[in-house]
């Protein structure tokens, strides 16, 4: 066993060095996106305010209409469907989501589809059309900031997550109530039960959102963990959004600064509401790392949410490799098959 778990390190190594065109961006406070002044004489003190508030307020703060302007369109590539974000950034390409829709002819059933960081615009169609061969629809939604989003030719390392911390506090926002406007679309459509999947980032931003969504009958997470500053703090895919930050904020800080788009506060929020998750974690992930996801794992069963866990001798990025993209592929199909249909 000590020498397959050497395996998956050493190929989850190799993955992560593998990717060399990452850049570390400099570091910021980004009070200006929070609603505060960009000179604000004692930042801190504002983000320990604001985080706190925040989480106590989060329906107002996540809180979102159906778009208005929602079009769907035919392209080479299939169906795509296009509204206005609830969040306005500073950037107007950011703010039109974008999605790829995959009906599945007679089904009252729908999954927004949430991907990883750094995904691109083709990601997650092979499990949208699994999803289809089991009779729901999906829906994959294009993360803030990503392909069809993008702004300054930024190709990954983008600023739904960066070392500016206000920034990413309302890129997280934008990406929680744009799944939130999917969803809304989605019933205007016919859909009466609908459930989310999200992988990596996209499990955070999944999970926060079924938190705040009665509508949603059933979450699958791809690799879970407590708060965006831990993984961000320890994660080997993060290191680089780390470093600038470091010599500016400490662990707890950034734990507490980044708590509103974190599962951790939200989680029991979901006990007795008869939603049901699944959870999946690798016992090797060195960006999701296993102590976090355990910590979660113990508040999300202490706190009575009706949950099922499922860990798997890989990594991160071993996950989407055979045979544990089979496991957890099979595994997340059926489960939401058998709670929406």
């Amino acid at each position: 066993m000590r020498y397959f778990e050497q395996m998956i390190r050493r190929y989850e190594h190799s993955r992560w060095s593998a990717e060399n065109n990452r850049r570390s961006r400099p570091f910021g406070w980004g009070i200006e996106y929070l609603g505060g002044p960009a000179n604000h004489p004692d930042p801190r003190a504002f983000l320990e305010r604001f985080a706190s508030e925040t989480v106590a307020a989060s329906d107002r703060w996540f809180a979102v209409e159906a778009p208005e302007d929602g079009r769907l369109e035919d392209e080479p590539g299939g169906k795509v469907l296009s509204f206005t974000s609830a969040v306005e950034s500073p950037w107007p390409e950011n703010n039109r989501v974008w999605g790829r829709y995959f009906p599945a002819v007679g089904s009252r059933a729908a999954v927004v589809v949430l991907p990883q960081w750094n995904a691109g615009w083709d990601s997650q169609e092979g499990v949208c059309r699994w999803l289809n061969r089991l009779g729901m629809s999906a829906l994959k939604m294009s993360l803030p900031y990503h392909d069809r989003r993008a702004v300054n030719g930024m190709d990954r390392d983008n600023h739904l997550v960066g070392p500016n911390i206000g920034l990413t506090l309302q890129a997280n926002r934008q990406a929680v109530t744009d799944v939130r406007r999917c969803l809304r679309w989605l019933e205007g459509q016919g859909y009466r039960k609908l459930g989310l999947l999200g992988a990596s980032i996209g499990s955070a931003i999944a999970c926060i959102t079924m938190a705040h969504e009665r509508a949603v009958h059933a979450g699958a997470f791809l690799h879970v963990s407590t708060y965006f500053g831990e993984v961000v703090r320890t994660g080997m895919t993060t290191m680089h959004v780390w470093d600038p930050m470091k010599p500016h904020v400490s662990a707890d800080e950034i734990r507490r600064f980044w708590a509103p788009i974190s599962p951790y506060p939200y989680v029991d929020r979901m006990a007795g509401t008869g939603q049901k998750l699944l959870m999946i974690s690798g016992r090797y992930d060195p960006t999701f790392w296993p102590e976090f996801s355990e910590q979660l794992f113990s508040k999300i069963t202490s706190d009575g949410v009706d949950v099922e866990i499922l860990r798997l001798p890989c990594g991160h990025y071993s996950l989407d490799r055979p045979p544990f993209s089979y496991i957890a592929g099979l595994r997340f199909g059926f489960f939401l098959r058998d709670q929406l249909i």
